[in-house]
């Protein structure tokens, strides 16, 4: 159990599966999370989620984000306003997401994302086109994977 801050738990979470910690990231998960990308199935229990979150780090698929903004209340529930990306070999598809995170007994317990599928569609669209002129996509401003492992 850490004595982190709920908010900085979440974001050195998201940080370590951005850099491919994926231990790091799954210590500070609760054994019962519920993982929900709204509009697909819920995954429930750490097993299956560390499966998904393997399946986000591999050779050909892999995850970032940028952190826009993060807020918590005194229960403990997060929430993160990001831009994710989502690489499939060369394709980077790059989509707003507003997460929802709750901290109980300084474990994630819950992570629900919100994210619009039309502005996903268009993030499909970019990248299929980015990969004929790289130009049209950016890079993430400030990723998380760039982020420096927390020693607490």
């Amino acid at each position: 159990m850490t004595s982190q801050k709920p908010t900085d738990l979440v974001e050195q979470f998201l940080s370590d599966l951005a850099s491919g910690r994926v231990d790091a990231a799954l210590a500070e998960v609760d054994e019962q999370i519920v993982y929900t990308n709204v509009g697909l199935p819920t995954v429930r229990g750490k097993r299956r989620f560390s499966s998904v979150m393997r399946g986000l780090n591999g050779d050909f698929i892999g995850f970032d984000a940028q952190m826009l903004a993060i807020a918590a209340d005194e229960a403990g529930v997060v929430l993160t306003e990001r831009i994710d990306e989502l690489r499939f070999g060369p394709l980077r598809l790059r989509f707003w997401v507003c997460g929802r995170f709750e901290v109980i007994e300084g474990r994630i317990a819950v992570w629900r994302d919100y994210f619009d599928v039309f502005d996903c569609t268009k993030a499909a669209v970019r990248a299929l086109a980015a990969l004929v002129i790289p130009s049209l996509q950016r890079p993430l401003d400030e990723p998380l994977s760039r982020r420096e492992p927390s020693l607490s």
